[in-house]
């Protein structure tokens, strides 16, 4: 079925694999003061984003029964609701509790409830690489957009890989708002990893945890529309899971905002 589906969109490629995808997220903002109880005018709305998705990825090869040059193709639809339904206030206070951190009190300024439908597209290029030894290194560039009510951006970027046994994938899973499904994943006999970094690029045009809501007033920000990501760290795969550690600094998104955001990031893919 899975392969099926990629060869109605892919009939006159070599298509070497058919994939589906799901994702299950959810997704919290707030501005850095989260002790005052009054709106933050010059930092990022509150916001909840809570989402399911489902995505299709068709493997092919520009040269017929060549792995010289494959790519990776993916779609990607997500579905869900920006606003107090999706429970961020609920989920981050009782996290806090936990920990015993203090609550974050501004929520009553969160972004109003809106169905949030995203369409996330991105094609990735894996060339043969190269050999050092038991070691191995390649290039994984990509191109990919979005168009929604939640994010609408064009970018580009390139990973650097190296590793052994790093042909059993096309690179970690990026941070949103690039796609959040699951990637092609091979499964593999024994253990495969691989060090990585790269950069991402994009021209946002939209993005509703800045610019507010769609269909209703609300707190917003002056988006910045150029955007970049740079990302280090780690993948290690072994039989049909694969999970990923990256550490991620990203140029400031709005006007006002007083430095770059850092932050860590795990992926856990599970290949079915």
């Amino acid at each position: 079925m899975k392969r099926r589906g990629a060869q109605f969109l892919y009939p006159v490629a070599d298509l070497k694999a058919g994939r589906i995808g799901f994702s299950l997220g959810h997704t919290i903002f707030t501005p850095e003061n989260v002790e005052t109880r009054a709106l933050v005018p010059n930092d990022r709305p509150y916001a909840g984003w809570l989402f399911v998705g489902a995505s299709l990825h068709a493997e092919t090869s520009l040269i017929e029964g060549s792995d010289r040059l494959d790519m990776l193709d993916s779609v990607e639809i997500t579905l869900g609701v920006v606003g107090p339904h999706a429970f961020g206030k609920e989920l981050q206070n009782t996290y806090h509790h936990l920990i015993d951190v203090d609550e974050s009190n501004g929520w009553d300024h969160q972004l109003k409830d809106e169905p949030a439908i995203n369409f996330v597209f991105e094609r990735r290029w894996r060339p043969l690489g190269y050999r050092f030894g038991s070691f191995e290194a390649d290039a994984v560039p990509h191109i990919g957009g979005s168009l929604g009510n939640v994010f609408t951006f064009a970018g580009t970027g390139a990973v650097l890989r190296v590793g052994q046994g790093i042909k059993r994938d096309y690179g970690p899973a990026h941070i949103q708002p690039a796609m959040s499904g699951l990637e092609a994943i091979e499964p593999w006999e024994g253990l495969s990893w691989y060090l990585f970094g790269g950069v991402e690029g994009r021209a946002m045009l939209h993005n509703i945890f800045l610019d507010g809501n769609t269909f209703a007033d609300s707190h917003s920000v002056d988006r910045n529309i150029m955007v970049g990501d740079g990302q280090i760290g780690l993948a290690v795969a072994y039989g049909q899971m694969r999970a990923a550690l990256a550490y991620v600094v990203r140029t400031k998104e709005f006007d006002g905002q007083k430095e770059m955001d850092r932050f860590g990031a795990l992926n856990i893919s599970w290949h079915f």
